[in-house]
């Protein structure tokens, strides 16, 4: 056993363990040291300067930056350390736009939260505030410059998590923002609306976008009836905004606070997810048994479909066809509660409770809509209803529990694991084993599947049957995985992605946490609720047995069901421009657009543009060719694509690309 190492922290003796930080064993040791910018799943980025800790012999430095070693004495709280901290504080503070009774980020805001601590109550520097616009633009999202403190933590997420880089720093010095390409809105950049810029966020800046004035108009409307379904996320993190631990069960509670707001009907989303099981499995058995389209990946986070349609159109294909819980729910109730509950459909309200913001987006794609009608009518997240609750006063912690409605709020084990990462795949496996071996199984737990690392990969014998799963949570992950994919370098048969880390238990629309331990404890609480019902398996959900016999068709995979509980995707661009100009545009001219997306620009678009504009000033054809940047002719697995005038060249290079610009010219000259 290698000798321990020990440092020195404010003169207690503190061993070093496997820490990458000095900044980590101060918090181990229960020192909160602020910070704005550190995220332990993100890159060190130093910027906002809080977490200074003074080191004999090194003087004043950014402990999040700083490894640790043998014999460092290091103080957290100097007087010199304190006053540093509130003057980068009040900096920050002179540039901020100080609304924040009004902020939606109020009492959650990390910069509120410092401020109070550190006693700021002053700021000696004058306001350099110039008000910006705010992109309300997103389903899902508020992006709000004007509370921006430039921590680039949401840039960092974007980027490293997700590999997305839908936002950036833009322009230099004291003229630097954080914005979308281009200068654009976020619903006209490849943004997948996951909210993990939102999550990372310490101010109001990026938030999700609240609508609980919609809920509130439609509970005081006394034509409508009002539904809810709560997914399982949420009943191991509402209480969170109310004391109590991440991870306790409340779902109990949560049904008496809605049905005091004025819910006519609670119901849970995990009752779906118990659906989506039966249809998902049957529909990667069948494939499994043909040995095509596979490795099916699943469906259920609307942030990761809109990933694969942007970046990945090719393997849409691969996709399930099965709509997310949240969105077989809607279509199941648009059906069947009208009749139920003697209500006719246009005065049925229908309302989710999701960790997610991206759900605000699904709920609103074409294809979830009937007759012009949204299956789902508005979402909302655990944050918004939380501020819900506190809105009407009601005492979260005091209630008794009430029950949940039947039919659709009865749920198996398996339908509650699908907030975790994971848990979609280990109720797959609940039934598929019972399904290709035609006995029954007692043991449920598929302790494989589980975990955190970023990438799990498995392989499991049911029967006469492998099946070789991968787990992925985090899109940057996903990417990696959907590389392999197209080079060949692996051959899995089922794939579960996650857009968030650790799952929909850690969502942007749930409760900011102070807790660094907070995704573990929620992951726990879902496991112990599956542990505490009498059923384990989604197939032996008796009212999903009934639903099926009255509504859906007999079976899973029946034709009722495909229409009612699949879908289908499209290719989607992920800059919503046609075109960058490069040169006056003239109708007269020949148009030339280039497209320089990433799948093309990894294809070598770039060069073809270049060789284009050079070869245009060559020839002086400036007075006859008009040449643009263009994003996206939805012909990605194609690339390099080049049109000129209507005609689109497919797999085009340069000496391609020249021949038909040629060829147009001289159709045009004939024609003159």
């Amino acid at each position: 056993m290698a000798d321990k190492k020990y440092l020195t922290i404010d003169n207690r003796r503190v061993e070093i363990k496997n820490e990458r930080n000095l900044l980590e064993i101060i918090r181990r040791i229960g020192i909160d040291l602020p910070t704005f910018c550190y995220h332990s799943e993100l890159s060190i980025y130093g910027a906002c300067r809080l977490c200074v800790v003074e080191i004999e012999g090194m003087g004043i430095v950014t402990s999040c930056s700083t490894t640790p070693q043998e014999g460092m004495v290091v103080s957290t709280n100097t007087n010199e350390l304190r006053e540093m901290r509130k003057v980068y504080l009040k900096l920050l503070l002179a540039n901020h736009h100080q609304t924040c009774t009004t902020c939606s980020k109020s009492g959650a805001c990390r910069l509120q939260d410092l401020s109070n601590r550190l006693g700021i109550r002053e700021i000696p520097f004058s306001d350099e505030y110039k008000p910006k616009p705010i992109d309300s633009s997103s389903p899902s999202l508020i992006r709000d410059p004007n509370k921006c403190v430039l921590c680039g933590d949401c840039v960092r997420a974007c980027e490293e998590i997700q590999s997305v880089g839908a936002i950036d720093f833009v322009n230099r010095g004291a003229d630097t923002i954080v914005s979308p390409a281009f200068l654009k809105n976020l619903d006209a950049v490849e943004c997948v609306y996951c909210g993990m810029c939102a999550g990372v966020c310490p101010t109001g800046s990026i938030t999700p976008k609240f609508e609980t004035e919609k809920v509130w108009n439609a509970l005081n409307d006394k034509k409508k009836t009002v539904a809810v379904q709560i997914a399982p996320a949420i009943r191991v993190a509402i209480g969170e905004m109310f004391g109590l631990e991440p991870g306790e069960v409340s779902t109990g509670r949560l049904v008496a606070a809605l049905k005091l707001l004025g819910f006519d009907q609670v119901y849970d989303t995990s009752f779906a997810a118990d659906l989506t099981v039966l249809e998902e499995s049957t529909e990667f058995i069948e494939r499994k048994s043909k040995g095509e389209k596979l490795p099916l990946f699943t469906s259920c986070c609307p942030a990761w479909v809109k990933f694969a349609e942007q970046f990945y159109p090719d393997l849409l294909g691969n996709l399930s066809s099965c709509r997310s819980p949240q969105q077989m729910f809607g279509s199941v109730a648009r059906k069947t509660l009208p009749e139920e509950l003697s209500v006719n459909n246009e005065d049925l309200y229908l309302v989710s409770i999701m960790p997610c913001t991206a759900k605000k987006f699904e709920a609103q794609r074409d294809e979830f809509q009937t007759e012009g009608h949204r299956d789902v009518d508005v979402v909302l997240t655990t944050q918004e209803l939380g501020m819900m609750i506190k809105e009407a006063g009601i005492d979260f912690t005091g209630l008794t529990p009430e029950s949940l409605d039947m039919p659709m709020g009865f749920k198996t084990g398996a339908g509650v694991i699908f907030g975790v990462t994971g848990g979609v795949s280990e109720a797959v496996l609940r039934f598929a084993a019972e399904k290709l071996t035609g006995k029954k199984v007692s043991e449920t737990d598929y302790n494989q599947v589980r975990g955190n690392d970023d990438i799990r990969e498995t392989e499991i014998e049911i029967g006469d049957v492998k099946l070789k799963l991968a787990v992925v949570h985090g899109l940057k992950n996903a990417r990696k995985v959907a590389e392999m994919i197209r080079s060949g370098e692996c051959d899995y048969d089922f794939v579960e992605v996650m857009s968030c880390p650790g799952g929909c238990i850690a969502g942007a629309g749930q409760p900011v946490s102070k807790d660094y331990n907070y995704k573990q404890k929620r992951q726990n609480g879902l496991y112990v609720s599956d542990k505490g019902l009498q059923l384990h398996k989604s197939q032996d959900n008796p009212y999903l047995q009934s639903c099926y016999a009255d509504a859906l068709g007999g079976e899973p995979g029946s034709h009722t069901a495909h229409e009612l509980l699949h879908t289908k995707y499209k290719t989607r661009r992920r800059i919503q421009s046609d075109h960058i100009e490069i040169g006056t545009e003239d109708e007269a001219k020949i148009s030339v657009n280039v497209c320089v997306g990433t799948s093309c620009h990894l294809r070598g678009s770039r060069k073809i543009l270049q060789d284009m504009m050079n070869y245009i000033h060559q020839k002086d054809l400036e007075d006859k060719v008009n040449i643009q940047a263009t994003f996206c002719f939805e012909k990605c697995d194609k690339g390099p694509n080049v049109r000129i005038d209507d005609k689109i060249i497919s797999k085009c290079d340069s000496a391609k690309a020249i021949e038909e610009l040629n060829n147009a010219i001289a159709e045009v000259s004939a024609k003159n």
